[in-house]
């Protein structure tokens, strides 16, 4: 009877929040009604449409939230009211306050710093803040004691009618404390106030947690820049003088190198203008930066991640792709003529920074000229001229090549052994996620090649995640489980539904349901690229005989881009832009202008489709609809770009090749999804991947179609999406 009582009374007070009080159990004097009902407004925003609060999931922090800015503040509320010691005026004017404070609540609850559950620490403090105030005095030790968005609320609440002394200097604290919380905000908070008192300090936080950042912002004419350019830190003034020359970006690889004295500009400049010397001097510098991490020195090293890029740039953009444009040149001597001179060493790094962009036929003779090029051809002597830098990714890409079993028969059997179980251990460790899905990727490859290595590897990794679990280290927990799942199901016999055990959405199909809008139609989109080799242009020639002539497709088109609609069967709507070739990238123009056209229409693609030069991927993520439940990347599925399409489409099923796109594979897979589509069917991956199989006899289209992976073996992508579930980002 106790119980239903009091349920009654806290249904009761809730209905009267929710609806709108409009009496009070005190006196209240009419001209303060008006602050009374606004903090009673506030209050009410607090409940949801069915009189509930429910701003956690947790219930004792909705019990918490509710004593905090319900009782709490009714009380508050009562207290300013009926003090006969205070005037209206500063009755009106804390009144004010703590409707200043509720709506701060309101607004910021649940964004990054304010979490629901501060509303007890924040109601005490305002109610420390406004004793102060009452005295007289700053509220600033208040929002020193407190957390930033505790501080963030509080300052907005003691403005009015007059500004408490400590709003000003705690604006200045509370920039320090976001800038503690949000070292990468450090550079665009200074922007906007580059003569506090901690910039000194804070600008060399920033240059060490985002070198790359302080050189843009060091770059400017600004007054921030100008602190950067006078700072006292001398890796801070070497990157200002950098970003201040016109040559800045070529001396920022060898950045530690220049604050530690071993390079001079000068020695810079001889070489800079000179790809192939510039390219040495920076694989040089790479191999010793990875000797300087090792243990036992573990030397830290500014601007490493400038030095690959720049490495990956010019392996891409000097050497891959000139042996990719002439893939169709048979006299190797002409193809890798600008492999001439390249040592074992600079090649190794063609293949592990051209991962996205290197054609199978490529990297089979870059393999070979490795150990051409060595006195003594060894697998585990070229992994220690490295340093053992980027070993991992070599493994991956030999596996994935079928080249593994020659690298690893090129050394002993126990240095084999130890190499393939460096492959797999501690993961953990690792700063990226990158290697864990180079050890995920790289098993389909080795357990069709060699079970007894597959079978060792799994045990490595079942030995690794027990010794985690006993570390109690989630991470690695998380990792090795999944790849042990992984493994586990490359084995038919076991039949391991991997969507069941991982907690992802399926792999091995996608439900119609998934792709189609309200209307039932399937929107598809097709991003061509115009090449000076034709090749673009030759692409889309290829792709429309797909739907010319045909009864069954309708076909319309502009100068920018054409549409292709089923005729028969379920609705069907596939969008491609024209690849047109100029000096004002008319392509780029043509995919702006069919964005705007399906935007304006509410057209959602579902299925986004790559075709064109690995070094085009880019402009196609950079519109990638987080719509896309299928997409079609090409000979572009290294992790950068997985991790790219899966933080925009976080379901995406992905297929990817190993080898440049072929019309006499990409057409048939595309009529097949489109066959499925039309006849309102599911997509079936692991049947439709059957029958195209067969589809390929001969030997030569065999191997080109084995060289795509379908999504439920991308194995990489099952692992991001897995490991991003288990952790809960």
């Amino acid at each position: 009877m106790k119980r239903s009582l009091l349920c009654g009374i806290a249904t009761l007070i809730v209905f009267n929040y929710a609806s709108g009080q409009t009496s009070y159990p005190f006196r209240v004097s009419m001209d303060r009604m008006l602050w009374h009902d606004k903090i009673d407004k506030q209050q009410k925003k607090l409940f949801n449409a069915e009189g509930m609060l429910r701003l956690s999931s947790d219930e004792s922090v909705n019990l918490q939230i509710e004593d905090a800015l319900i009782r709490k503040v009714d009380n508050l509320q009562e207290t300013l009211e009926t003090d006969s010691l205070a005037i209206g005026q500063v009755k009106v004017k804390y009144l004010r306050n703590v409707e200043k404070l509720l709506e701060g609540y309101n607004v910021n609850r649940n964004k990054r710093d304010f979490p629901v559950s501060m509303a007890p620490i924040l109601f005490e403090a305002f109610v420390e803040c406004m004793e102060l105030d009452r005295k007289n005095e700053s509220i600033e030790p208040v929002i020193a004691g407190n957390e930033y968005g505790v501080g963030k609320i509080l300052v907005e609440c003691f403005l009015l009618p007059s500004v408490n002394a400590g709003v000003a200097p705690s604006r200045v604290l509370l920039l320090k404390k976001y800038c503690e919380l949000h070292p990468e905000e450090i550079l665009p908070v200074l922007s906007k106030n580059p003569y506090v008192s901690f910039s000194e300090e804070f600008i060399k936080l920033a240059a060490y947690n985002d070198i790359n950042k302080l050189y843009d912002y060091a770059a400017g004419r600004t007054p921030l820049a100008s602190r950067i350019r006078s700072h006292s830190d001398t890796l801070v003034r070497i990157v200002a003088q950098m970003a201040n020359s016109k040559s800045g970006q070529l001396y920022f690889p060898f950045l530690d190198n220049i604050r530690k004295g071993k390079i001079s500009f000068g020695e810079i400049d001889r070489v800079k203008d000179n790809e192939l010397e510039y390219y040495r001097l920076m694989v040089k510098t790479r191999v010793e930066y990875a000797g300087r991490m090792l243990p036992p020195t573990r030397d830290t090293v500014s601007g490493m991640r400038t030095l690959t890029t720049m490495m990956a740039r010019k392996a891409k953009e000097y050497f891959i792709r000139e042996i990719n444009a002439l893939h169709a040149v048979e006299d190797e001597r002409v193809r890798f003529r600008k492999l001439d001179g390249l040592s074992p060493q600079e090649l190794y790094y063609l293949i592990v920074l051209g991962e996205d962009e290197i054609y199978t036929s490529s990297y089979l003779n870059v393999y070979k000229r490795i150990f051409q090029r060595m006195s003594v051809p060894g697998g585990d002597s070229l992994l220690l001229s490295v340093n053992g830098d980027y070993f991992r990714k070599f493994i991956k890409m030999a596996a994935g090549y079928n080249t593994l079993n020659d690298f690893l028969g090129k050394m002993d059997k126990d240095n084999a052994t130890t190499t393939m179980k460096a492959f797999v251990i501690r993961l953990e460790d690792t700063k990226e996620l990158e290697e864990s899905v180079d050890v995920a990727d790289s098993y389909s490859s080795i357990v069709d090649k060699n079970k007894e290595l597959a079978k060792y590897i799994l045990e490595q990794v079942k030995w690794n995640y027990d010794r985690n679990v006993q570390n109690n280290n989630k991470r690695g927990v998380v990792i090795y489980n999944l790849l042990k799942i992984l493994f586990e199901s490359a084995d038919t016999t076991q039949k391991i539904n991997l969507s069941e055990k991982l907690g992802i959405p399926p792999v091995y199909s996608v439900d119609r349901s998934l792709l189609t809008d309200d209307t039932g139609r399937v929107v598809q989109q097709v991003f061509f690229y115009g090449d000076e080799d034709k090749d673009g242009q030759n692409s889309f020639i290829n792709f429309m005989a797909m739907f010319r002539g045909k009864s069954e497709w309708k076909i319309a088109e502009n100068p920018n881009w054409v549409s292709i609609t089923s005729s028969k069967g379920k609705p069907v709507m596939i969008f491609a832009n024209k690849p047109l070739l100029g000096a004002d990238d008319p392509d780029q123009k043509a995919q702006e202008k069919l964005g705007e056209y399906l935007s304006n229409r509410n057209l959602k693609p579902t299925i986004v489709i790559h075709r064109g030069h690995s070094y085009h991927l880019q402009y196609t993520l950079r519109q990638l609809a987080p719509s896309a439940r299928i997409v079609v990347l090409g000979s572009c599925g290294g992790y950068n770009n997985l991790n790219e399409v899966l933080s925009v489409c976080e379901d995406a099923h992905i297929i990817s090749s190993k080898q440049v796109g072929s019309k006499t594979v990409n057409e048939p897979i595309l009529q097949a999804i489109n066959n499925s589509l039309v006849a309102g069917k599911n997509i079936e991956w692991i049947p439709l991947w059957r029958d195209l199989s067969g589809r390929f006899r001969d030997e030569a289209s065999k191997e080109k179609f084995d060289d795509y992976i379908p999504p439920y073996k991308n194995l990489g992508a099952i692992f991001i999406k897995a490991y991003r579930k288990a952790m809960g980002n």
